[in-house]
């Protein structure tokens, strides 16, 4: 579904952010990318969907040389891959719904977005995202009363209502406590093996990535050094991923013992 052929990224100050990238994501991996920050993880999602625009190679996803694509056909790739960034990203002042049905004014036509009438099965399509995440509850709730977990699940949701075939998420929970960003995690986890949907996530939390992706990329200094299962990962692995510097708060051998336990 995904695939990086000798991709390299060089930004005009010079710096390299991705070099002699070759890697292929299959439709329905949940993969999370790991490294330093600065390693290039962000520049890698980012290319997926032409946030950033590649100086080398080629990038394709469902077969389309995505740096062929121009204008329209642009926008019309978006469509189908949901991006959620670790700033939510919502409106605070207006209820969950309203939010959530955003997704859907690229589509809309211009007499309904200037005054802002959604079709009954725009609600009915942003209503039923909300309840894949657990939130239908809060639909009229202003966003600025809820807590920031259930803020990054209206984020989530309205990358659902648009049905893209991936996500790819920036750090969605780097903002968010402990406990929150496990639920967040489940979520994720959980829409990946429900809906067969590709989940392509930059994360710097290595114990949640090995808790809850079945595939890690580990990216050091803009360079894959490390492409395998989760399970796989160790000390040694870690050791080459961060240049030999000590993950904080991890420790490999005791977490991976119980890293899949099951996610209602």
């Amino acid at each position: 579904m995904i695939e990086f052929k000798h991709v390299e990224k060089k930004y005009p100050n010079g710096l390299t952010a991705l070099k002699d990238v070759n890697v292929t994501i299959e439709q329905g991996e949940y993969v999370a990318i790991i490294g330093l920050s600065g390693a290039g993880k962000s520049t890698f999602i980012r290319c997926i969907n032409r946030m950033h625009d590649i100086t080398k190679g080629k990038i394709y996803v469902n077969n389309v040389d995505v740096g062929s694509l121009r204008g329209r056909e642009i926008r019309k790739l978006r469509r189908s891959i949901g991006m959620i960034f670790q700033s939510f990203h919502l409106v605070t002042r207006t209820n969950v719904l309203k939010n959530v049905l955003v997704s859907f004014v690229p589509e809309l036509p211009f007499w309904r977005k200037v005054i802002g009438i959604f079709t009954k099965d725009h609600k009915v399509k942003a209503l039923t995202a909300l309840d894949k995440v657990g939130i239908l509850d809060k639909a009229y709730i202003r966003v600025d009363q809820l807590s920031g977990g259930q803020q990054q699940r209206v984020a989530l949701a309205r990358t659902l209502a648009q049905a893209p075939q991936i996500i790819l998420a920036d750090e969605p929970v780097a903002s968010l406590d402990p406990v929150t960003a496990n639920q967040v995690m489940q979520d994720f986890r959980r829409i990946n093996r429900e809906l067969n949907m590709t989940v392509v996530m930059n994360i710097h939390h290595v114990e949640l990535a090995l808790t809850y992706a079945d595939r890690v990329i580990g990216i050091r200094s803009g360079e894959i050094v490390f492409d395998g299962n989760a399970a796989d990962v160790n000390d040694d692995v870690l050791s080459l991923i961060y240049n030999g510097q000590k993950v904080e708060g991890m420790s490999v051998n005791e977490s991976t013992v119980s890293k899949k336990n099951p996610v209602a």
